[in-house]
């Protein structure tokens, strides 16, 4: 199968569509950036493609894709792209997660921390966290996302050994079958019902996430994962499915130093740095209080020789003379074919009157 040729992010869209503000991107990131997942899937295959390349604000593609909020383009660099660079800085040392955090985007936050961000990074310039980000840019479902993150930090429905049952379920029904105090009757009794939020760890919450995404029992049975004994945790880095079923490209070698060809090697006698100074001339050569003042050369001065411009005195009426300005060559040639010309037009005249 042949890939297509990359196009300007202007061409790739629809013909009304500008170019954006930070141009000379590669087709990967204008398709991050416009939210276009078949081409990323497909930009996928090309094995001489650099996921980490940088435009001129030090974007990448994982950064673009992050902070426009497309969740389901970032999964994809991170699962199917080896060699992505969670930690990439862009040119004021921000990194993807906190360029996320920065524009609430809670779902590619959570997917970039699963995949092994780093949550204790900071910025160079004001020294803060992509948590203290979402804290000073008001986003608000992006810290608590992190919050349940680090309460939970590990995804036990990717195990080997997860059970689907929700754990709480038997100390409950045990309780539920005990005879009831009076003074929990009365609660009971008096107790108006309201709707709450699903707790954390509670029944809502677990039927939430057993029938939802990577978290639905079908998936845990049915699907057998590339690491059932390593599930995703925050914190450390997952690798991608390229490099799990080791088909990923080997990584460039590092650039080697330029090798010296050996050639003929010619003898050079060992020379004492007043050796070498004494092949400098002796006005040069340093010297101390003892050794006599040498003789500085001497620089004879010529005067330029004259050009043929002369300069004439032009009088005033005054009586006061000043220098005029000099009449070229072509000058004198050029008035005096005027006067000449002046002179057979006076003699026409004369004979013709």
């Amino acid at each position: 199968m042949t890939l297509p040729s990359c196009k300007p992010c202007w061409m790739m869209g629809s013909p009304q569509r500008k170019p954006p503000s930070g141009w000379q991107r590669e087709g990967l990131m204008v398709a991050c950036y416009r939210g276009f997942q078949s081409v990323v899937a497909l930009l996928s295959r090309c094995p001489f493609l650099d996921v980490n390349q940088q435009d001129k604000e030090g974007d990448t593609a994982l950064m673009l894709a992050a902070q426009a909020g497309h969740v389901s383009l970032v999964s994809h660099l991170i699962n199917y792209y080896a060699g992505l660079d969670l930690e990439r800085r862009d040119q004021r040392g921000l990194t993807a997660l906190m360029k996320a955090a920065m524009r609430d985007r809670s779902e590619c936050v959570a997917a970039l921390l699963m995949a092994g961000a780093d949550l204790t990074a900071v910025d160079p310039v004001r020294g803060k966290t992509a948590l203290e980000w979402a804290f000073l840019t008001d986003s608000f479902d992006t810290v608590q996302r992190i919050r349940q993150l680090l309460r939970r930090p590990q995804v036990e429905q990717l195990s080997r050994h997860y059970q689907p049952e929700w754990p709480a379920l038997p100390g409950l029904v045990a309780q539920a079958q005990a005879a009831p105090s009076l003074l929990e009757r009365l609660q009971a009794t008096l107790t108006l019902p309201f709707v709450q939020s699903p707790q954390e760890g509670g029944v809502l919450d677990h039927l939430v996430t057993i029938t939802t995404s990577l978290a639905s029992p079908f998936l845990t049975t049915a699907c057998h994962t590339l690491c059932p004994d390593q599930p995703p945790a925050l914190g450390t880095r997952r690798k991608s499915v390229p490099e799990l079923l080791g088909t990923a490209p080997p990584p460039p070698p590092d650039p080697q130093p330029p090798q010296e060809v050996p050639g003929p090697r010619v003898f050079i006698p060992y020379q004492s740095p007043q050796g070498v100074l004494s092949m400098c001339p002796q006005w040069l050569q340093p010297r101390d209080s003892t050794s006599p003042r040498p003789r500085a050369p001497k620089i004879l001065l010529s005067k330029a020789p004259s050009t043929g411009i002369q300069w004439k005195p032009e009088f005033r009426s005054s009586g006061n003379r000043r220098l005029s300005l000099p009449v070229w060559r072509y000058q004198e040639l050029r008035m005096e074919r005027k006067r000449q010309e002046e002179a057979g037009l006076a003699q026409t005249q004369g004979k013709t009157g």
